[in-house]
């Protein structure tokens, strides 16, 4: 209704209770129901008086500031869950809504409490990789040709959420390797290291997490086992993943995406932010998707969708790490065949992901760093090295690199060597029962 159509019947309306002598507040309501303004107004006036619209404004504004404010704390307090004290305290101190808030004064004590609190941790620094992981057992472990790959070379889901939660409970927090050497660079290019003491928040034990080869191309459609990755209706990535119906879902179907399933319910398991290292080769793809020229007709399309997948990843906290183009032993290669094969990866999966200054050797297999394939290692950028042993941690840095190795967790390391990884979980408590 029209303000000056509201105004002739208010008037009319009022003209006529006068007339019948009721009292103002039945006048008020019965103008007030007349025009459709019943229950607005104080009192049922007819009309926003200006002290009732000076009454409004000032509880509209208390209540836009307080939202801003319980804005502001929850900013600071999803910042601290993931161990960034200093970044919360900035927040709550550079607020001007805040400046006199009892609340955010308490927040601020309790963050740097927790940050006077952090260690450094002399322990040794774990790194656990794993490979994609089983759904379905029935239909994986149903003792076809394809069975022995997946019993052996992988792990179950109901395993891997079985480790994420033990060792969360044990009181590991990942953390980026790169936070163990500061990568520096001259103006001409030379790269330094320095190593870091891994500061930690008091009770915790940092961990490396890695997945091997993520390229999909050793599973089948159908079998029990996700396929690829790809990017869900709400832009997070997901693992496509074929149930018994033949109905093609998207979600925490592989490592990734648990992973951050796991973060999102338990955002302390994850030191500022980190995740873990996505290994890649390059002569089956990338997130299960053929991405050189002649290998498939989606070839392009499917570039673009590798590009955006890493994009994503790198934003949630994962880097990524080469595993050379052909995924084959580096150390028993020529210098020749090692320059072709890490040149080729950086042609056909590096321009893809991006930066990438890691390396996990295939199966484990490191060069010797007194020759030149170390060299050509190095000065092609990939200055964070992890090899593998299966029974041990072990970490180094100089100025050129930093050299740690890691264990990866299969089904046959599983069944086979059960106290190899006595030092983060007992081997039979995480044991899917389709596996016993």
């Amino acid at each position: 209704m029209s303000g000056k159509k509201r105004a002739i019947l208010t008037l009319a309306a009022a003209a006529a209770l006068l007339l019948c002598g009721c009292s103002r507040s039945m006048r008020n309501y019965q103008i007030a129901e007349s025009i459709g303004t019943l229950g607005q107004y104080e009192n049922n006036e007819p009309v926003e008086t200006p002290k009732m619209k000076a009454e409004r404004e000032r509880k509209e504004s208390e209540a836009a500031l307080e939202k801003t404010q319980e804005d502001q704390l929850a900013q600071a307090e999803a910042l601290a869950n993931k161990y960034e004290y200093e970044k919360a305290i900035s927040t709550l101190q550079m607020s001007d809504e805040l400046r006199d808030d009892e609340r955010a004064s308490e927040a601020i004590a309790d963050y740097q409490k927790k940050l006077d609190q952090m260690y450094v941790y002399d322990g040794d620094i774990g790194h656990l990789c794993f490979t994609n992981l089983v759904a379905d057992t029935d239909r994986a472990f149903d003792g076809d040709e394809y069975s022995p790959v997946y019993r052996q070379n992988m792990i179950t889901l109901e395993e891997f959420n079985n480790i994420l939660n033990t060792l969360y409970e044990s009181g590991y927090i990942l953390i980026d390797l790169h936070t163990l050497a500061e990568k520096t660079e001259t103006l001409e290019g030379d790269v330094t290291l320095i190593e870091r003491d891994a500061k930690i928040p008091e009770g915790r034990k940092p961990l490396i997490l890695s997945v091997e080869n993520l390229t999909y191309d050793s599973v089948r459609n159908g079998d029990g086992v996700a396929t690829r990755l790809a990017l869900d209706k709400d832009g997070n990535v997901g693992a496509v993943y074929t149930d018994a119906e033949g109905h093609d879902l998207i979600g925490p179907y592989d490592v990734v995406p648990v992973v951050e399933q796991f973060i999102a319910e338990h955002p302390d398991f994850s030191f500022k932010g980190a995740r873990g290292i996505i290994g890649l080769s390059g002569a089956k793809g990338a997130f299960g998707y053929a991405v050189e020229e002649g290998s498939s007709a989606d070839y392009e399309s499917n570039r673009e969708t590798v590009k955006e997948i890493a994009d994503k990843l790198r934003e949630d906290g994962w880097t990524f790490a080469t595993e050379g183009y052909s995924y084959e032993y580096m150390g028993d290669m020529s210098y020749e065949t090692l320059r072709e094969d890490v040149l080729k990866w950086q042609d056909t999966i590096g321009e893809l992901i991006g930066e990438c200054d890691t390396l996990l050797y295939p199966f484990g297999s490191e060069v010797d760093y007194s020759t030149e394939k170390a060299a050509l290692i190095i000065n092609q950028g990939y200055c964070y090295l992890v090899g593998m042993w299966s029974d041990g941690d072990h970490l180094e840095v100089n100025s050129k690199y930093l050299r740690q190795t890691r264990r990866t967790i299969t089904g046959y390391v599983l069944e086979n060597y059960p106290n190899n990884f006595s030092t983060y979980f007992s081997t039979s408590s995480i044991l899917d029962d389709a596996r016993k």
